[in-house]
């Protein structure tokens, strides 16, 4: 039941997920396999970014769960996004150059899938 709740949000993605939806969509993506986690110690606003795909009723998702800096602290606020298949790839070529650049240019193109990301407003 929880994941066809989980696909049904998913594949609708236009719907407003509230934020507790957000961390249940969040949770299960971790659930359900490992990450590819790229760091960023260079980077003022992004500490990692980690990718998961996920398989759903034969259908292969793909998520980046980006963990945003906060200013003066070690911790971290954490988004998930649902993306693109290729955007791993594409993040891992130019992460290293500038993360911040690398999720504009590559995680936040996707930011209204799930309604799950802050406003940068």
């Amino acid at each position: 039941m929880k994941k066809i709740f989980i696909f049904l949000l998913i594949a609708v993605g236009t719907v407003n997920v509230k934020a507790q939806s957000c961390e249940e969509i969040m949770e299960f993506v971790k659930s359900e396999g490992y990450g590819t986690t790229y760091r960023s110690y260079d980077s003022e606003a992004i500490s990692k970014v980690t990718f998961f795909s996920i398989s759903v009723d034969y259908k292969t998702l793909y998520f980046a769960i980006v963990c945003f800096k906060k200013k003066y602290s070690y911790s971290c606020d954490v988004y998930i996004y649902q993306v693109a298949s290729n955007t791993k790839f594409n993040y891992a070529l130019d992460h290293y150059d500038s993360a911040g650049k690398a999720f504009w240019e590559h995680i936040y193109p996707y930011a209204d899938v799930l309604a799950c990301s802050p406003s940068f407003d």
